[in-house]
């Protein structure tokens, strides 16, 4: 899965390759973009705030550049994604070839999803044409247009990094470029009979997923293949795109992102796993139950991006393997905890599945009674694991030390102000003092980045920080890539070719047991979750 970060500077540190000194300039334009915008995020809707209170006044035009921000955080961070080649997809297929076979699935892969993203690119640059003749203006003189800008380019970026990514010979590179060169010459001159390319171009959509092409390239791909077939425009592809990547909730997947991102990067996970360790480590099961506690705990600000895992993992090991469990019951207990706390607030998934059930037809639901409801299945999953942790115990593990009170206190002591990220962020979104979710985000990111930079200087400000944003917004770049495009993918291909209705059709006339129905859409879920990370699962 793309968009990792492992835990601390010494051992993740944003490893690129030796590039000429003109490409690390230009490396560190684009970076330096993501975090101005990613600032821009955390600070503009506290401005707001500040000035209505005191001043009786605010930022004209704030809500509007907030969300637009997030747009330029969307396509910047899915262009630094393929600079990096970290854009979401499955290549379950591809890490088993080599050598050759290798080379020609990357070849194969990289091209068909350059392609795509170039006919995106298109799509965009039509939709700019419209928007830049409305003339329409956000504040201060600034036009809408010039932010909407990024995504032609943001996309045209991204073709190019997954041509340059085909292979890293020169000849490969260039064989590449004449396979999407001709593919969109033979596209544009119309040498396919309309009517009949819709089927074979998923088909091979499909194969260069597998192969490794990533996730939004096949969604945006079936989708311009629909509208093509039924003489649709396809600029609106771009549209959809555009509203969602501006919906008004979606700034707070990368400010709740980010507060985890700030936690992951610091020390904060071994003054947490002393915290647990202090409360439960003298039962026989207490390693597994620390390690699912603050897992659960990480996790509901990281998303189950695999952050925790990456962040927890180093730590956690240790102090399992030392208990005497075996390696494999630790991994899985370790990997298996790590997406224990995604129903707990802020969680980034309910907030993702919220903005996608929304997209097209209003529930009624608010996001505060997901969150609610999420509570319980997520206290059931995290003592179902406890319980089960128990029965992983070695008959060789002894109990640990009897509980200390004094060494409680000092743990909790120690890590009161990781413990406070969830009151802060619960207390902002519940309480009614923040007018929107997405204040209650900005403040969420600002405490914690308060808390790891200047209470405990973790995060040396022009060495780490710069890193771990722009990390922040390579996954969160992926995650509205494939947000925004599948967007598209549901409004201009399943609606209109009818794929719910024929779906429920297919359903009501095979499947009469309820239980039945729920059994294989669990199993269809099981599968889903085994090939793709869980944005891409929502979406």
């Amino acid at each position: 899965m793309a968009g990792s970060v492992p835990q601390n500077s010494e051992s993740a540190s944003f490893e690129s390759p030796v590039r000429p000194a003109w490409v690390r300039w230009l490396c560190g334009i684009e970076n330096s973009i993501l975090i101005v915008c990613l600032f821009a995020l955390i600070f503009l809707p506290l401005l707001e705030r500040v000035m209505r209170g005191f001043f009786n006044t605010g930022i004209e035009g704030e809500a509007e550049f907030v969300l637009h921000f997030s747009l330029v955080i969307g396509m910047v961070g899915g262009a630094i994604a393929a600079r990096e080649k970290r854009l979401l997809g499955i290549s379950t297929i591809a890490h088993f070839l080599k050598g050759p076979w290798k080379i020609a699935a990357d070849v194969f892969a990289n091209s068909w999803a350059a392609v795509v993203t170039g006919v995106l690119g298109y799509a965009g640059y039509l939709f700019l044409l419209d928007e830049r003749g409305a003339g329409n203006e956000i504040a201060y003189g600034v036009a809408r247009w010039w932010i909407q800008s990024m995504l032609p380019i943001g996309f045209g970026l991204i073709a190019i990094r997954l041509v340059w990514n085909s292979g890293p010979q020169w000849w490969v590179r260039l064989f590449s470029s004449m396979m999407v060169l001709l593919a969109s010459w033979i596209l544009w001159e119309g040498w396919i009979p309309v009517d009949r390319i819709l089927l074979p171009g998923v088909v091979m959509l499909i194969a260069a997923m597998l192969l490794g092409a990533p996730i939004f390239s096949v969604l945006g791909g079936a989708t311009l293949l629909y509208l093509w077939r039924e003489d649709f425009p396809i600029a609106g592809v771009a549209t959809s795109h555009y509203s969602m990547s501006t919906e008004a909730l979606i700034p707070t997947i990368p400010l709740f992102t980010l507060a985890g991102y700030f936690m992951a990067e610091s020390k904060a996970s071994q003054r947490l796993v002393r915290v647990f360790q202090s409360f439960v480590g003298q039962f026989r099961a207490g390693p597994a139950i620390v390690t699912i506690f603050v897992c659960a705990f990480f996790t509901a600000f990281t998303g189950g991006s695999g952050v925790t895992i990456l962040a927890l993992g180093p730590l956690l090991m240790p102090v399992l393997t030392s208990a005497k469990y075996g390696d494999k019951p630790s991994l899985g207990l370790i990997t298996g905890a790590g997406a224990l706390g995604i129903l707990f607030p802020p969680s980034l998934p309910i907030i993702l599945y919220f903005i996608v059930a929304n997209a097209n037809v209003q529930t009624g639901i608010s996001l505060e009674h997901m969150f609610l409801g999420g509570l319980i299945p997520g206290i059931l999953m995290v003592g179902m694991m406890t319980i089960y942790s128990r029965r992983l115990v070695s008959k060789e593990a002894v109990a640990g030390k009897k509980f200390d009170w004094v060494e409680s206190r000092s743990a909790v002591w120690e890590a009161k102000w990781e413990l406070m990220i969830p009151v802060v962020a619960i207390t902002a979104l519940f309480s009614g003092v923040f007018s929107t979710p997405v204040a209650a985000a900005a403040l969420t990111a600002l405490y914690a980045l308060f808390v790891e930079l200047v209470i405990h200087r973790e995060l040396r400000p022009f060495k780490d920080l710069p890193r771990v944003m722009t990390e922040c917004g390579l996954l969160v770049g992926g995650v509205l890539l494939i947000l925004g495009v599948a967007m598209s993918f549901t409004k201009d291909f399943l609606v209109f070719a009818m794929i719910p209705d024929l779906a429920i059709e297919w359903g009501t006339a095979n499947i009469e047991s309820k239980y039945v129905f729920l059994l294989a859409l669990n199993c269809f879920l099981l599968l889903v979750g085994c090939l793709m990370d869980i944005y891409s699962a929502i979406v």
